[in-house]
């Protein structure tokens, strides 16, 4: 099948990719700069576009197997430590996933060959911050920013629908890999014998390993019968205290130093309700479509990533 990844030059992208080429899938990959995407492995091509329209690989879009719309602004930032959310980098975190998936609409309208599925990634803060209270794909959405942004970045591609087009919604929750994103920034003050929960501690974390995550958007684009949204987060969330004592058993450090929530809302601002707060978001449609879990729950998910 050949599957086109728009943002598929990002952490999560770079595992689909590798799941989709090794299980005989080819990769076509949308990126801004595909001039720096050098390197890249058989069966896996990058095409330039401008994140906004169809202009350059719409045609692509016909006759292809599936379209996953990955695309949008990180919303913790380029950098390592968090950037905030000024008004500027509120719009662009919502208009660049609106744009994209408009763009992808565009070009599937044209086709003549419609894709068979369109993967609209989302997130499980669609959900709001929920406390202690479990949540599944039925669950009403929320009322803050990253709730809005989650609403709006799904709806941007709800008009395929009535194209005859397959379509998921994939709600991501936060994605554990070595190689990126909120796991790294969660274990470095435990490599300097400095790391505990944040905040209060009480605040769970729907997280997934990345191997899962590649996986099971793998598994939904291949299973006809899957439609609708998805909680892409593993089986058994955890609380920050949680993990913290987790990262510190496996990585033989203590776990005991807690960052105050009032010091990083005042050096992080609004962003930092991405970590001091959050959802027990559980992924109940897509273990009744029969997806197994590599890594359910976190003490084998944190060993095989920090293995030697």
């Amino acid at each position: 099948m050949q599957v086109i990844i728009a943002g598929g030059s990002g952490l999560i992208g770079r595992a689909l990719t590798a799941e989709l080429t090794n299980n005989g899938h080819t990769v076509t990959l949308l990126s801004r700069r595909p001039e720096s995407l050098s390197g890249l492995p058989a069966g896996v091509r990058a095409v330039g576009w401008d994140g906004k329209s169809a202009a350059g690989w719409g045609p692509l879009a016909d006759g292809a197997g599936a379209i996953v719309n990955l695309a949008g602004e990180n919303i913790a930032g380029d950098h390592f430590f968090p950037s905030r959310w000024t008004a500027n980098r509120r719009q662009r975190i919502r208009q660049s996933r609106v744009n994209a998936g408009q763009a992808i609409v565009a070009a599937i309208t044209a086709a003549k060959q419609k894709p068979a599925v369109l993967v609209q990634s989302s997130a499980v803060g669609y959900y709001g911050p929920r406390g202690d209270e479990p949540v599944d794909e039925n669950s009403p959405a929320g009322d803050d920013f990253l709730a809005e942004v989650c609403g709006d970045w799904e709806g941007s591609t709800h008009a395929v629908e009535s194209l005859g087009v397959r379509r998921v919604v994939a709600r991501t929750g936060v994605v554990f890999s070595t190689h990126g994103g909120a796991f790294t920034r969660l274990a470095l003050p435990f490599k300097l014998f400095a790391g505990g929960p944040l905040g209060h501690g009480r605040q769970y974390y729907s997280w997934i390993h990345i191997n899962d995550q590649a996986a099971a958007l793998r598994f939904l684009i291949e299973n006809s019968t899957a439609q609708g949204i998805y909680n892409l987060t593993a089986p058994q969330p955890v609380t920050s205290k949680h993990l913290a004592q987790t990262l510190g058993r496996v990585m033989k450090r203590p776990a005991f130093v807690p960052v105050p929530g009032f010091a990083f809302r005042l050096a992080f601002g609004a962003v930092a309700a991405t970590v001091l707060e959050g959802q027990r978001a559980l992924p109940s449609r897509l273990q009744q479509a029969g997806f197994e879990f590599q890594f359910p729950e976190i003490e084998g998910a944190v060993r095989h990533l920090l293995a030697p």
